[in-house]
């Protein structure tokens, strides 16, 4: 999702203008209008944000429990080339749900733009920053796995080499969101008391904010969609040669390796088409519609407003699949949240006040002070 591709939703919201105005320092000033409405909190949108505090509770609660359980659960036994990758990607999924998640939703409610100038260059800044940090992440991890399968012998190597992508993930991320900080401003539309933040007289042509939002969606989509397929194509070649000279008889393996190996491969080829599979279902109509928008603004008359909604809730439906995909595909993560579980149901068994009554003396507690044992 580019930074820019909010103008689709701001353009509802901040009116088209007919003549240019030059912008001071901080505000925009907007012509007045003679046939604009005010925008109103519809029942469209009123939708979006119900769907979008259910996927943040989701998305919340998972990726903290991926999170907890790569750091200090059983996930500490993954490979120490592992780790930083699993954290790296639930750490730039929470910044997908805590920063964009409730940024959408309050904005919605308000309709108009509340937080001041300042604040709208942030907000949008770490918004696009955590944006591009959980796309970046997501390539770091296919990188990973295609240099684990077609080069397993380099495996000491692997913990620097990831480290090292992901730095350059986490400062492109960075380099490539600083532009939000000057193109978002707050703008303010002159007799109707509306403010919004958008980025109206930051270009002073068309197509130059239609080439910058391109340039976001190549960043965002394009590029990532592209090394992650590569990836993963080379990684399904690899597999399948592999099966054809093992069937051919060309390579002999130990027992324990013919009975290891296929299920591994396995494991990575469901994992694998399940990844890129979320990315492109999740995101691909919310990008097809912001193409649209970019060369023909017209098609917001077009186009019910509950499609941009839904598609925009659906997008960020992939923040929380991505700690189902990695996390469901890791026992170590399955074991925590099948502990959790049984740790919750026993404290709260033990804690019952009924079940507290009932306990026997013989069980620990002593009857001349009517103490009982502690409960862990």
């Amino acid at each position: 999702m580019s930074g820019n591709w909010s103008i689709l939703r701001l353009s509802t919201q901040a009116p088209p203008t007919t003549t240019e105005a030059t912008p001071p320092p901080n505000t925009s000033q907007l012509p007045p209008l003679t046939d604009w409405e005010v925008p109103t909190f519809t029942r469209a949108a009123q939708f979006r944000v119900g769907a979008t505090f259910i996927l943040f509770l989701f998305a919340a609660c998972s990726n903290l429990a991926l999170l907890v359980s790569v750091w200090c659960g059983r996930g500490r036994r993954l490979a120490s080339h592992l780790r930083p990758l699993m954290l790296s990607l639930a750490s730039a999924d929470l910044m997908m749900t805590f920063l964009v998640m409730p940024l959408d939703a309050v904005w919605n409610v308000t309709v108009q733009w509340y937080g001041g100038d300042a604040l709208c260059k942030v907000l949008c800044f770490l918004k696009v920053f955590a944006m591009h940090a959980a796309t970046f992440i997501l390539v770091v991890i296919s990188l990973d796995r295609q240099h684990a399968i077609l080069h397993p012998l380099d495996a000491l190597s692997a913990h620097r080499r990831n480290r090292r992508m992901l730095l350059l993930a986490w400062s492109l991320s960075l380099l490539l969101a600083s532009p939000q900080l000057f193109i978002f401003r707050a703008v303010q539309v002159e007799g109707a008391n509306f403010t919004q933040c958008a980025t109206h007289g930051s270009f002073s042509r068309r197509w130059q904010e239609t080439v910058f939002n391109m340039f976001n969606f190549t960043t965002l989509y394009i590029l990532p969609l592209l090394v992650m397929s590569c990836c993963y194509s080379r990684i399904l070649l690899h597999i399948h040669l592999q099966h054809l000279r093992n069937k051919a008889g060309e390579s002999y393996l130990r027992r324990s390796g013919t009975d290891i190996i296929p299920k591994a491969r396995m494991k990575t080829l469901k994992m694998t088409v399940v990844i890129v599979l979320s990315f492109v279902v999740c995101w691909t109509p919310y990008y097809l519609l912001g193409i649209w928008y970019w060369f023909h603004p017209d098609m917001l008359r077009v186009t019910p407003e509950y499609v941009h909604h839904a598609l925009f809730v659906f997008g960020n439906l992939n923040t929380c699949c991505d700690p189902v995909i990695y996390g469901f595909y890791t026992p170590s993560f399955r074991a925590d949240l099948a502990a959790c579980c049984r740790h919750t149901r026993t404290d709260t068994s033990t804690r019952s006040p009924e079940r507290l009554s009932a306990r026997p003396h013989s069980e620990g507690s002593d009857p001349n002070t009517n103490q009982q044992p502690a409960v862990d």
